[in-house]
Order: C-alpha cells, then structure tokens, then sequence
C-alpha cells in the first residue's frame, strides 16, 4: 500500500491571524534589537506624554477646575485618551501616511502581495517607541482613577477595562478613514492629521471646555469624546455637559463599530478607485 503523502506545511494556507504575528512579530524583533535606540525613543514618548499634561496641570493651576472637572479627574480623561491613543497609534498610525505611498508608486508592490494591504500599510512602521505613550497613560489612568474616587462595581470595572480598547478601535477607524481619503486627497495627510492627531487633542481634554458647535462635532462625527472623557464620567459618576450625557461613556464600543464600518467602505471605495501613480 503506497503511503499516503503528507501536505507540506509550506504549502498550506496562511491564516489571517498568523499572518498578522508574522508580520508585526518581525517588526517588533527587528526594532527591539537596538536596545539603545529602542531605550531612547520610549523615554522620549513618555516625556512628550508627560509635558502635554503639564499644560492641563498649568491651567488647573490657576482656576482649580476645567470643564467641571478637578486636576485628578483631568487626568483621568488624560491618562486613558492617551492610553487609547498609544494602541492605535502603535498598530495604525502609519496608514495616515498612505499618500506618500502612492506618490512614490510604492503602492503597486503592496497590491500585488497575496496579504491585505490595509494590514501591510499598517505594519510598515510599527514602532515600539509608542510603548512610552501607552506604558504612561496607563499609570496615569489607573492611578488618578484611584485617587479620583472610583467606587468599582462590576458594571464599572468593566467599563474600565474595556473603555482603552473600545477608545484604541475608534482612533484605529479614525486612521483608517484618513489614510483613505488620500484616494482621493492625494496630499491630504496634513488634512487627515487635522482629525486623528486633533482627536487626540479633543480625546484628552474636558469635553465640556469646548463650544456647542465644536462639541457636537466631536461627538457625533468625530466622536473623540467617546474615548476618554464621556467614560471618565460614567466611570466617576460625574454629570455631564449638553450633548455629552454619563450614559454616553458606555457608547464608545458600538460607536467604534460604526466607525469601522465607515472605515471599511471608504478604504475598499479607494481601493477600487486606485488606477496607479500615474494617474
């Protein structure tokens, strides 16, 4: 009887999730082994982490409360906006860069690999420097939530836990639906920016501080309130401004699956728009 033949495990098909560790496992590796540049550039995070929320703690120096908010529930809003920001920063952040991409013709070499390109482009610079952002927001979070007053419950706890992660896919969907707007904006990584890295901006701050017209923008369709600042006031029972309610902390997961979605349609519209770099 011949013996049966066994498949070659090279020549069995590549899940997505396997293709995923490869491709950032690689990434990682190579960049952790310069140990003193990787030292440098997660000091480096963490200081520019730590001086942005020095201009929060200089405000609230002078009026005591922004945005009905004292300095530790501030940071609160601060250390989980910049915890949620840090992971997709970390696993996104290139794909605002796609326009780069196209100009130089280097987005055919990526189209014609048997991997998504959404997961390609994403992983082209995965740096572990972000780690700096992500290791400082969450001390931050963690620790002003325990001095802010936080009473855990189950429903809290989990609000807590999930909160940086739902935070994380909104901008993750924020990165996606920039980098595929320069389909169509082919030097509109400056105008992409004005809503990630400005969401950023907007995710870390009392929400409460700014205009009617600038808040409902943020929340309904930019919904850079959802991340940190509407859970920070469910999670700290606070009240909240108009349009902004404490209930709205629990949005931010089916507000991020929405985001995807939309995300998801326009970067296969620009796909499909793509007619190469030369037009």
């Amino acid at each position: 009887m011949a013996e049966r033949s066994r498949p070659d495990l090279a020549d069995r098909p590549v899940s997505t999730v396997r293709m995923v560790l490869t491709l950032y496992g690689s990434r990682l590796r190579s960049q952790a082994s310069f140990r003193t540049s990787f030292i440098a550039d997660v000091l480096g995070q963490a200081l520019i982490v730590s001086v942005e929320f020095l201009e929060l703690w200089v405000i609230l120096s002078q009026v005591g409360v922004l945005g009905g908010m004292t300095l530790t529930q501030v940071a609160v809003v601060y250390g989980l906006g910049a915890l949620a920001f840090g992971i997709a920063d970390m696993f996104f952040g290139e794909i605002d860069g796609l326009s780069a991409q196209i100009r130089s013709g280097k987005l055919e070499v990526l189209l014609i690999r048997p991997v998504p390109m959404l997961l390609q482009i994403s992983s082209l610079d995965l740096s572990l420097r972000r780690i700096g952002r992500i290791a400082v927001g969450l001390v931050m979070y963690v620790a002003a939530l325990a001095i802010a007053g936080f009473e855990p419950s189950a429903a809290t706890l989990l609000l807590a836990v999930t909160a940086p992660l739902a935070g994380a896919l909104l901008f993750g969907a924020l990165f996606t639906i920039a980098g595929a707007m320069q389909f169509w904006l082919i030097d509109g990584r400056e105008f992409a920016n004005a809503f990630t890295y400005g969401g950023n901006y907007v995710a870390t701050t009392p929400g409460a501080v700014f205009a009617l017209p600038m808040r409902a923008f943020f929340t309904f369709v930019v919904p850079a309130t959802l991340v940190a600042y509407a859970p920070t006031l469910a999670l700290l029972d606070l009240p909240g401004p108009a349009l902004i309610p404490a209930w709205s902390g629990w949005l931010g997961l089916p507000a991020a699956v929405l985001a995807w979605i939309v995300a998801g349609a326009l970067w296969r519209a620009g796909v499909r728009r793509y007619t190469g770099a030369g037009g």
